[in-house]
């Protein structure tokens, strides 16, 4: 593996990525260096002279040494160029050059005849448009040929808004490039489509090497061949095996370069010392996704780690995709593919669900879960290391993929967690999203290398605003898949419970109301002795009801009758009724074939229990509700100067690593954001305290500078409604006293009300987190507070303040006059804001503000600034 890298000039390390091409494959971007003179040279002789003539205006045969080291040689501000490499070929270059004396440039580019119609134009665009952004360019102009369609559509199609004039035969474009709702949305569908493109290389090749295939029974290469060969994959199989003519009685290569025909797919089972010589191989034949089942890598430390990042960076850099390594494998159960590329001998009944896991260990155990629990599955894919392919890759997969109902991932750490975010929201508007989230206290190793750390509470508002529903444990996991794949979900939360069983149906009821969900009436018993008809008229009559949502059948087996016959009774009763049902037929658990319904669908899932039955229901009563309720949109406030605010941050912070922001800075910066403080004033005697109150107007109060006094719940640090010049001489005095601190604020006294703080919390993965509670020391000590990552909708912006336990106090709790929620949430939709438009805000707080009906009051702020953090899914589109 000895492709060349960049030199080592001074250009932004981050202009460098990996990107996925609208057909699956993989290119590298980076900033062009002098040193690709030569392979600018070929990448020019490969163009056509159709081509060469729609970029320059003409025939321009050769490059000249003038141009060729002017377009080699570029400052990296006002001249940027980026290429698209493919292994060690340029495939395709994008520039532009500031225009004297403007904030805008010239954009051009150009991509070779093979690689045209691969989604490269529009990349290039995207990338050069966020690096001209950051030299402080605001605008991009382009000359294009008229007859040049490709490239003018490449423009239109980006969302951006475009001015054009066209004079002799060329369209003059010119359009501002800061990114627009449109333009977003246009790269996220782009991305969407090449990365489910990606993935589908993976899942549905047409013919499979397995590389170490093994004549002993014991080696990890032997047993992927003969799960490939057992589970009758569609294509053809090939085993590479140096020493033997045959394995398992197919015809062996010596190497993947020895196949006749194309190869899509290879799965390599050799030991880790020999991987990066198969992938020189499979590079060479042109294999488009690699499945490593072997160890050896990140998992055993430093040394495997590094095989591991020289191994995805080669891949990827040459178009192609890995799974693994460490990986058990993966599974594509469509009859017209029938592939168990893993270790693991018994794939899963067709099915609708889709499963992503982490772990290859644990893989075998849940395929085999799975089909003990009658649960079908789409497609399956165990990652092991994460190396390359993740769960956002087959989460943007399954989002279009019509085999894939419902979609299931085993997460042990996240990538790329705002990216998670955003794909997770829009698919689980469609596709329900059940996730059991292990590694909250520590990472495998083998991921540790691809992951970033999250801590539990943004995890939680993580899934709480992508719609996800979480599981605490595996049999959770399978509990609620089995009622998402085969039962609608809820309309709403009213249920009812039917059963031969008192005890039982009160067990249900009280797992029901636990839960969240609402009794539509008290347990029907039909009672212990009860015949199968009378059991299915019982369940047929309150399964109709108008009033209720869902049902849960509870049945213990009479001695006299086989339980099998209420069992066909039941699915007999609720026949095409359209309403959730779920049951405990006790010591049975899945699909029994008497609750099953061919097709799959309507198939009555059974449960050992009923706390576990109305868990799984409640569960997707939740996820039901969620999905029927707006999904928002990101609004900005009106009167902010976000111009302003950038240029304070800037001035304030310079080099340092954390600033903490004076009162005086503290109060500008919020200005920016419409964001006004109760009037105050610093005081350092007593006299300057009562002329502040004269000032300001009474009632006053007064709050101590030490901050642990001023917060406490006794008020030892507070003076309040101080209405007079005596009681403001009283009250000094009682802080100076508790204190020994001469300097006081005298603050406006604002219009009583409840007590809120508003907060912001740097998280180094997503970024910043949006926090919202009612102030005081229960809520504290309890962690009353909600949390929602940025950018919020305005639906985030009204659940958040509503969130926590003690929100009824906000909306007229026994009587109390409820407060102004609108100004309420302005406020946080404010601060929201202020924290996606400055990053380098740290943390904020907004403590305490009084909310009551005559609006929402800020008492006191806080601000911390620092240098920004890495922030993955933003700008232009990348591989991790």
């Amino acid at each position: 593996m000895d492709t060349k890298t960049s030199d080592p000039h001074d250009f932004p390390r981050h202009w460098e990525a990996d990107v996925v091409l609208s057909d699956g494959g993989t290119v590298r971007l980076r900033p062009i260096v002098p040193s690709d003179a030569e392979e600018l040279l070929a990448f020019h002789s490969r163009m056509s002279e159709r081509t060469r003539y729609l970029r320059y205006f003409g025939p321009y045969p050769r490059i000249p040494p003038r141009d060729l080291e002017r377009f080699t040689t570029v400052d990296h501000r006002d001249r940027v160029a980026l290429v698209a490499q493919l292994g060690d070929d340029i495939v395709a270059v994008g520039r532009f050059d500031r225009l004297p004396g403007r904030y805008v440039a010239e954009v051009a580019f150009v991509v070779e005849d093979a690689h045209q119609g691969r989604g490269l134009g529009s990349i290039l665009l995207e990338h050069l448009a966020a690096a001209a952004k950051e030299t402080g360019l605001r605008g991009f102009v382009a000359e294009v040929l008229a007859e040049n369609g490709q490239m003018v559509r490449v423009f239109r199609d980006a969302g951006y808004s475009i001015s054009r004039e066209i004079e002799e035969g060329v369209l003059h474009l010119e359009f501002a490039i800061d990114p627009t709702e449109r333009s977003i949305e246009v790269a996220h569908a782009r991305e969407q489509a090449a990365e489910a493109r990606s993935m589908h290389n993976v899942l549905h090749p047409r013919s499979i090497a397995v590389i170490g295939a093994s004549t002993d029974r014991a080696k990890i290469g032997h047993a992927a061949l003969r799960n490939l060969l057992y589970a009758d994959f569609a294509g053809p199989v090939y085993p590479v095996n140096a020493e033997y003519r045959s394995v398992s009685g197919v015809r062996a290569y010596a190497s993947v370069l020895d196949i006749p025909d194309d190869v899509d797919l290879a799965v390599v089972a050799v030991p880790s010392t020999s991987v990066e010589g198969v992938l020189d191989d499979c590079l060479a034949k042109g294999v488009k996704a690699l499945v490593i089942v072997s160890s050896g890598f990140a998992e055993t430390g430093p040394k495997g780690a590094e095989l591991q990042r020289r191994l995805a960076t080669e891949a990827r850099a040459h178009g192609m995709r890995v799974v693994g390594p460490n990986a058990l494998g993966v599974i594509n159960t469509d009859p017209g593919v029938r592939m168990n590329a893993t270790l693991a001998p018994s794939p899963p009944e067709r099915g609708r669900t889709g499963f992503f896991c982490q772990s290859g260990a644990l893989g075998t155990a849940i395929l085999a879960a799975a089909t003990e629990r009658g649960l079908g599955l789409s497609t399956f894919v165990s990652a092991g290391n994460r190396a390359d392919v993740s769960g956002n890759d087959l989460l943007q997969y399954w989002e279009t993929d019509p085999s894939t109902d419902v979609v299931l991932l085993y997460l042990e750490s996240f990538g790329n967690p705002r990216k998670f975010a955003r794909v997770a929201r829009r698919l689980g508007r469609t596709k329900p999203i059940i996730v059991v989230k292990s590694g909250r206290h520590a990472v495998r190793p083998g991921l540790a290398a691809t992951s970033v750390s999250v801590d539990e509470t943004s995890v939680q508002a993580l899934f709480e605003q992508a719609g996800v529903i979480r599981v605490e444990s595996l049999a959770q996991l399978f509990d609620t898949a089995l009622l998402m794949e085969y039962q609608p979900l809820p309309r709403g939360q009213r249920i009812v419970v039917v059963g031969n069983s008192s005890a039982l149906g009160t067990l249900a009821a009280d797992a029901a109301l636990a839960n969240g969900l609402e009794l539509a009436g008290d347990p029907v018993d039909v009672g212990p002795g009860a015949e199968p008809e009378i059991f299915a008229a019982a369940i047929g009559e309150a399964v109709r009801r108008s009033d209720v949502d869902a049902l849960i059948v509870v049945f213990v087996p009479p001695v006299a009758v086989p339980g099998t016959a209420y069992a066909r009774a039941l699915r007999e009763a609720v026949a095409g009724v359209g309403k959730p049902i779920v049951s405990t037929f006790l010591a049975v658990e899945g699909i029994p074939a008497e609750l099953a319904v061919e097709g799959g669908r309507g198939s009555i899932p059974s449960y050992p229990s009923p706390e576990r039955a109305a868990l799984a229901l409640a569960r997707a009563a939740r996820y039901g509700r969620w999905r029927r309720s707006p999904q928002g949109s990101v609004v900005r406030p009106k009167g902010i100067a976000t111009d302003q605010a950038r240029l304070l941050v800037e001035e304030w912070l310079g080099e340092a690593e954390e600033r903490v922001l004076t009162d005086a800075e503290t109060l500008r910066l919020l200005y920016c954001y419409d964001i006004s403080i109760v009037p105050y004033k610093l005081v350092s005697d007593i006299h300057e305290a009562v002329a502040a109150a004269d000032e300001l107007g009474y009632p006053v109060v007064l709050k101590t500078i030490s901050e642990p006094l001023r917060h406490r719940a006794d008020l030892l640090g507070v003076r309040l409604d101080l209405d007079g010049p005596a009681s403001v001489r009283g009250g000094y005095s009682a802080l100076h006293e508790a204190s020994g601190v001469d300097d006081v604020y005298v603050q406006r006294m604002a219009p009583r009300g409840v007590s809120c703080v508003i907060g912001l919390q740097d998280d180094p993965s997503f970024g910043t987190l949006v926090s919202f509670g009612l102030s005081g020391v229960v809520n504290d000590l309890l962690g009353d507070r909600a949390y929602r990552a940025v950018p919020l909708t305005d639906v985030d912006v009204a659940d958040i303040v509503l969130a926590p336990k003690a929100a009824p106090l906000l909306t007229g709790y026994r009587g109390t006059e409820p407060v102004d929620l609108k100004a309420l949430q302005d406020l946080v939709l404010r601060v929201a804001t202020l924290a996606e438009d400055l990053p380098e805000v740290r943390s904020l707080t907004l403590e305490p503000v009084l909310a009551s009906a005559k609006g929402a009051f800020v008492s006191s702020a806080r601000i911390t600034l620092g240098p920004p953090p890495s922030r993955g899914d933003t700008g232009p589109r990348r591989l991790r």
